[in-house]
Formats: structure tokens, C-alpha cells, sequence
């Protein structure tokens, strides 16, 4: 196979300084093997750092003989493997995998002092009769105020609008060996009749905040301890949290992010 048709069997692009060789088309190993050595020569004589090889599922038939060639793991998602040579004789730039996970916690309250709060069917939590705020996982490309409401929407059907990021806090090890952000964010009710989600709840209430900060867990987590004089003083208006503010992306063509900052500054 001719250099042109391999490329055509793949895609090149251009990531970190390095080749990105995402491929289409099934492949013969052995043309493969010469796909691969033939970018790694290009990729030196252009002066480049490193090869990505973008491996989606169906050709996995090709990971072994990419090993082979020196490739390694990068990283892995449901569709595709990412692995990497790096070519540049001095030290490894290419950058790590993504290390964090991102969970936020919903603090609503409505004008009676209630809060909104669950009792979850699975997870640590699951039969233990603690009440907490609604929690879940920022999805990828999903700002935070976009989670906060989306999750609070999903566990219990009650419509909110985002007010501000609270706190947050960074843990080690505790997915996958990842670190995680738990991110505390105030949200306010639209709608007040609750549906909750059958599939992860055995149970959502409006409660009174008194009485979600007298339960003894969470009492006796400090986390959660935290949570509750952070969400009193906001509440008695003692506290500023970190509203969400549109700023335009660095990247033309890019849509707008969010900059969460103290706008009383």
C-alpha cells in the first residue's frame, strides 16, 4: 500500500505539537506496522515530538502490533483507545491523562427554609436513611451550573436556576485511583412539586434545614458539617459565594465558558 493510501486509511492532525493518526479503516497488521514506522519517520523529519494514535474499538485487532512499535496507553473511553510514541530525544512533554472527576452538590432552599433532599437507593449511602442534598457527576464538556441544575432536575423533576458556587473540595483515590472535586453550588427553585427519580432514589422530600443539619452523620462529617455553617450563612446573608460569569473562550469559534468569581469585588 502506497504512503497515500495508509494516510487515507487514517486521518493526520495535529495535537501538542505531535501527529494525530486517528484511524478509519481496517487495516491489514503488517500494513499497519509500516502505517505506523512511515509516520514516525515523517513525524521526526518535520521535527515533531510525538505520534497519537486514535484506535476506536472496532480495530482493536491493531492494538497488539501498535504495542509492539513502542506505542503505549494514553487513555480510554468507551469508543476508542488513545496511545502515544513520543519520538523528541530529550524528555516527555506529552501531557497526562485527565486526573480529576467532578461532582457537584445541589443546596436549594425554598422560601419556607426547606431544603431539598434525598435518601439514595445505591452507592454508600443505599439503606442507611441519611437525607442529602441532590449529587451527581459533571459530564464531559458540561460546564458546572449546567450539571447543578440538570441533576436536580433528574433525581427529583424540580426546575432551578443556578446561583452560585459555594466551596469546593479536592479528595485523592476515590475513583479509579483519581482524585475527585466536590463542588458545593446554592440553586433556586422554580417549581416545587417533586418527582423523584425511581431508578437511584428510595426517597426526596423538602425538609427543613434545621432538621437535614441535625442528623448525626451529619453531624459527625466534617464535609457535610462544613456544607451546612456555609449554606447557614449564606442563608442569613453572611456569606458570598462564587456566581457564574460568561467569558468568551480562548479559541475562536469556541462557544462562551463560565468564570466563577465574587462579582461584589
Amino acid at each position: 500500500m502506497s504512503a497515500n493510501r495508509m494516510i487515507a486509511a487514517g486521518n493526520e492532525s495535529e495535537v501538542h505539537g505531535g501527529l494525530m493518526l486517528e484511524m478509519k479503516e481496517p487495516m491489514d497488521s503488517e500494513v499497519f506496522v509500516d502505517f505506523l514506522r512511515f509516520s514516525i519517520l515523517d513525524c521526526r523529519r518535520q521535527g515533531r515530538k510525538g505520534v497519537w494514535l486514535k484506535l476506536p474499538i472496532e480495530l482493536v485487532n491493531l492494538l497488539e502490533a501498535a504495542v509492539k512499535e513502542g506505542f503505549w496507553y494514553h487513555n480510554a473511553e468507551p469508543k476508542y483507545l488513545m496511545l502515544v510514541y513520543w519520538v523528541h530525544e530529550g524528555l516527555s512533554t506529552v501531557p497526562a491523562n485527565a486526573t480529576h472527576k467532578v461532582v457537584i452538590a445541589a443546596f436549594v432552599m425554598n422560601e419556607k427554609r426547606e431544603v431539598l433532599v434525598v435518601q439514595e437507593k445505591i452507592g454508600k449511602f443505599k439503606g442507611t436513611g441519611v437525607w442529602k442534598f441532590p449529587t451527581g457527576g459533571v459530564d464531559e464538556g458540561e460546564d458546572i451550573c449546567e450539571a447543578a441544575v440538570r441533576e436536580v432536575k433528574e433525581e427529583t423533576n424540580i426546575d432551578t436556576e443556578f446561583v452560585e458556587v459555594l466551596a469546593f473540595r479536592e479528595s485523592h483515590k476515590s475513583f479509579f485511583g483519581k482524585s475527585e472535586l466536590y463542588i458545593l453550588c446554592m440553586l433556586q427553585p422554580i417549581s416545587f412539586d417533586i418527582q423523584k427519580q425511581e431508578l437511584e432514589l428510595d426517597a426526596a422530600q423538602w425538609m427543613p434545614f434545621e432538621e437535614y443539619a441535625a442528623q448525626p452523620f451529619v453531624q459527625k462529617h466534617e464535609l457535610y458539617k462544613y456544607g451546612v455553617v456555609i449554606c447557614a450563612a449564606k442563608i442569613d446573608s453572611k456569606y458570598c459565594g462564587f456566581p457564574s460569569v460568561h467569558t468568551e473562550s480562548s479559541s475562536p469559534g469556541d462557544r462562551k465558558s463560565y468564570l466563577y468569581m465574587n462579582t461584589k469585588v
